[in-house]
């Protein structure tokens, strides 16, 4: 398992989070394996996925290389399961409770709380985030809303989540995200319930190209590359 200092670097090398959401273990397991093929070495599972546990287990069994993490809704049990299993992120849609950060901590594990506000923003990175997740980005004005929080927080690493699709991403990235988390513009509902690898292999090609392209010409938060690493 990858430590907690190689997640961290490969979060922000790769940029780029696929959200898996679906009704299914195997579609779960499909989008997954099928991203990773087309160079995202990195997927976040939410807990909602049925067998949600196993599916991870599963991943990080058969798919060297490929990164795998989970959205736990911020429920402790789910966040438990989660890394019991072998997750190597915990995530969530918002910062409810110390008792996960906590336990996040006493394993090791890189921690990506949700926050929209700049006080829950602030709120989460001095209870220990590695990342935060700024969530739903785009329902409070999306890149203008993420430049503006970078101003008073310059070494915060910043997550764009919640409506980032092809149009938006190079935005984000511009604006100051370290990387962006995607779910259905990557994903469709009708491309993983028909199997159609070919319609998420070119969704993905184009996500990494447009993360590419947006980094060589904006410059990178420092906080992951200054704060102090265990």
């Amino acid at each position: 398992m990858a430590t907690k200092r190689d997640v961290w670097a490969r979060i922000e090398e790769i940029g780029i989070i696929p959200s898996i959401r679906t009704t299914s273990a195997d579609r779960a397991r499909f989008a997954a394996e099928t991203v990773f093929a087309a160079g995202i070495p990195l997927v976040e599972v939410t807990m909602t996925v049925p067998q949600a546990s196993a599916v991870i287990a599963a991943l990080v069994r058969d798919v060297p290389g490929l990164i795998v993490g989970a959205d736990s809704a911020w429920d402790l049990e789910s966040a438990r399961q989660a890394v019991d299993a072998g997750a190597s992120f915990v995530a969530s849609p918002g910062l409810d409770s110390r008792a996960i950060m906590e336990f996040v901590h006493e394993r090791e594990i890189v921690v990506i709380p949700g926050a929209l506000t700049p006080s829950e923003v602030g709120a989460a990175w001095q209870a220990g985030a590695d990342f935060v997740k700024v969530f739903p980005c785009a329902a409070v004005g999306g890149p203008r809303y993420l430049r503006a929080l970078r101003r008073p927080f310059p070494d915060i690493p910043l997550i764009a989540a919640g409506g980032v699709n092809q149009l938006t991403a190079s935005e984000y990235i511009e604006a100051g995200a370290l990387a962006i988390g995607i779910s259905s513009s990557l994903l469709p509902d009708e491309a993983v319930e028909t199997r159609n690898r070919g319609w998420i292999t070119e969704l993905a090609r184009r996500f990494v190209g447009i993360v590419k392209t947006a980094r060589k010409t904006s410059p990178r938060p420092r906080g992951l590359r200054d704060r102090e690493k265990p």
